[in-house]
């Protein structure tokens, strides 16, 4: 016991890195207990759930562990003049450091209840947009932002007086000792930041995966970790093979192909690996128009039509006037994700959309670019600020000579403007009018809505509310959908209509959540096509992927063209061919051929699934031939970005 004593004594000099391990342990273990009891009916169906806490504390010791390192060196290393000198700054940087772990949690119930996960990367990108944010935080999550702030004001201020206390420096032994001591030091630092001995890497995020349930997993990590971990990926960006398996690119490339529908002749583009030929099976004399209407977050469940809640009277109606889609799935949870998909054809990659990557700002292929090449007149037309996620800089520089954003609607030209910018109803007048005064130049136009988005703020005495609240989900999507009937009640009486393809589509869902680690049901999306050659009251049942639609579209114009898009042209597709469809869920992709889906996750061994109902997720033996074919298209879409070869040809 003496000699316990005496050893303590030596190293009391740590005394603020221990009480800086307890008080961290302390937030983020009563954090995690209230957080499993607020979503106590998704974690108590997870078998053996309480891994969460071993699990938590572990990951929880790294994150407080790279934070306690430089600390913890200038008290080991520094002569103890300089360090008294420096000791109000020790205090302050772990204290600090609380209030970030704290900030982190207090956030996190909000963040979960909207994205199903812990705050990751897009916590970080909404910091880059302020005005929307906090807007839609104040208006949506108002009470429980006072409630949050409120406490953190009360636990910052208490930790701040007691980090004096609980921080300041005690009797530092001699410098010798410190010395002496320091290699068990380094030992305990190595082993709390990588948590393993024996394991070739440390110990990351992907080893708090225990459980089919995303959230459930996501519980058994802290908020500071998720985000810093989010921050610390983005340098695999550029490199799928990093977070999800090695092939070489041939492989890739030769296993996406099988894939396509362009036959091995059409491919005319060495230098430009995917770039093929593709031959419309619509020829016209004249080219058609093309009008893309994005719907904001309208998941299938939400449509009449698709068997969903009797939402949509319009899109009901509207889709018997031509092609329903009854059996498409989104590539992704975000809308940047869905102009992805739908306006450049581009496979989701781990990385962020490239709408926001920096070598995708110039020269990328998107719809617009090949069809201004052909004399079509390109816009996008939105009722918000087009700046936000990138958006106008990325179409800017990718084909698209005009945009129209909330900036350009002038006082009379709306009736309504909330968070988001100006009404759905708004949007399709202004953007009905550009299209009319095209007369006979052709156009392509991409139309995004935004009205069905969280707080869901719509015009007065527009629609029967189906809630008794109005600003709910359910009625900013019956709003939507009154303003395509409205959009289609003018274009009809236009002339330009006879000659337009027109898709309306849904960019994700409205929040994607579920206890799989793929929530396949919450990428079901609604879409239908009315356009000329198009008989109406066809439904398109086979599986398919929102980077299926624009090679389809391309098709309806009436052109040959050179695409270097992976998708299908669904037009062209033998019937006897599987349909396919990719998902990315945060850092998890998915990649499904009929009822069979792989599921990629980092740092983990592929897992294979049966699809039942979408819902209904039965683990089968995995099938090592459709693993690759899943990674082939990451490797594939990397490479495509990191080499700059996702384009049409350079013009001479």
């Amino acid at each position: 016991m003496e000699l316990l004593k005496a050893y303590l004594k030596k190293i009391q000099f740590l005394t603020p890195i221990f009480k800086f391990f307890v008080v961290g342990l302390s937030i983020t273990t009563v954090s995690r207990v209230i957080l499993m009891l607020l979503f106590w009916d998704r974690v108590s169906t997870t078998p053996n759930f309480w891994y969460l806490f071993p699990i938590g504390i572990r990951m929880d010791i790294i994150i407080l562990t790279y934070i306690a390192v430089l600390p913890t060196l200038c008290i080991v290393f520094l002569p103890n003049m300089v360090l008294k000198k420096i000791s109000g700054l020790i205090r302050y940087f772990l204290a600090i450091c609380l209030f970030l772990l704290l900030f982190m949690e207090i956030a996190t119930p909000t963040f979960l209840l909207q994205y199903d996960t812990r705050p990751n990367r897009l916590f970080i990108e909404y910091l880059l947009y302020p005005k929307e944010v906090s807007n839609m935080l104040m208006k949506g999550f108002g009470f429980q932002l006072f409630l949050g702030l409120l406490f953190l004001v009360g636990a910052s201020t208490f930790l701040f007086k007691r980090s004096k206390k609980w921080f300041s420096l005690g009797e530092d032994p001699s410098y010798v000792v410190k010395l002496i001591l320091f290699p068990l030091i380094g030992f305990f630092i190595f082993f709390g930041a990588r948590s393993s001995l024996t394991s070739i890497r440390p110990i990351n995020a992907s080893n708090a995966i225990f459980s089919k349930d995303q959230l459930t997993n996501s519980l058994a990590l802290s908020s500071l970790y998720t985000v810093s971990f989010a921050i610390y990926s983005l340098k695999n960006e550029e490199d799928s093979s990093k977070m999800y398996g090695n092939m070489e690119e041939n492989e890739a490339l030769s296993r996406t192909k099988k894939y396509m529908t362009a036959l091995p002749s059409e491919f005319v583009n060495r230098e430009i690996p995917l770039l093929h030929t593709q031959k419309s099976t619509h020829k016209t004399e004249k080219p058609y128009n093309l009008v893309i209407f994005l719907q904001e977050s309208l998941g299938a469940e939400y449509v009449g039509c698709l068997d969903g809640l009797p939402l949509t009277p319009n899109i009901d109606s509207l889709s018997k006037e031509g092609m329903l889609f009854t059996n498409l799935y989104c590539t992704g949870t975000r809308s940047v994700r869905g102009i992805e998909a739908v306006v450049t054809g581009f496979l989701p990659t781990p990385s962020r959309s490239v709408v926001k990557l920096g070598k995708s700002q110039n020269g990328f292929f998107t719809l617009a670019d090949v069809l201004k090449k052909k004399g079509y007149d390109t816009s996008f037309v939105y009722g918000g600020g087009a700046n936000f996620d990138n958006m106008a800089s990325f179409f800017n520089g990718n084909g698209f000579n005009r945009i129209v954003d909330e900036d350009d609607f002038e006082e009379g030209e709306y009736k309504f403007k909330g968070v988001w910018g100006v009404s759905d109803e708004d949007l399709v007048t202004k953007a009905n009018n550009l299209y009319k005064s095209y007369e006979d130049k052709p156009f392509f136009s991409l139309m995004f809505s935004s009205s069905n988005h969280t707080p869901f703020e719509f015009p007065d005495g527009r629609i029967e509310l189906y809630d008794k609240e109005k600003n709910t989900v359910n009625n900013a999507i019956k709003y939507a959908d009154f303003a395509i009937g409205k959009f289609f009640e003018m274009a009809k009486k236009e002339a330009y209509y006879k000659n337009t393809v027109f898709v309306v589509i849904a960019d994700h869902n409205t929040r994607t959540y579920g206890k799989n680690l793929i929530p396949v049901h919450k990428f079901h999306i609604p879409a239908f096509i009315i356009a000329p050659g198009i008989e109406a009251g066809i439904n398109y049942n086979k599986l398919c992927s929102q980077i299926d639609i624009p090679p389809t579209l391309l098709d309806l114009t009436g052109q040959d063209v050179e695409t270097p898009m992976p998708g299908r042209n669904l037009f062209d597709l033998g019937r006897d061919v599987a349909g396919r469809a990719m998902m990315q869920f945060h850092s998890t992709n998915a990649f499904r051929v009929d009822n069979q889906l792989i599921v990629l996750q980092p740092d983990k061994e592929p897992k294979q699934f049966q699809v039942e109902g979408d819902e209904n997720l039965i683990e089968k033996p995995l099938d090592k031939e459709l693993a690759k074919d899943a990674l082939s298209h990451i490797i594939t879409a990397s490479s495509m970005y990191k080499n700059g070869t996702y384009a049409l040809p350079k013009e001479k």
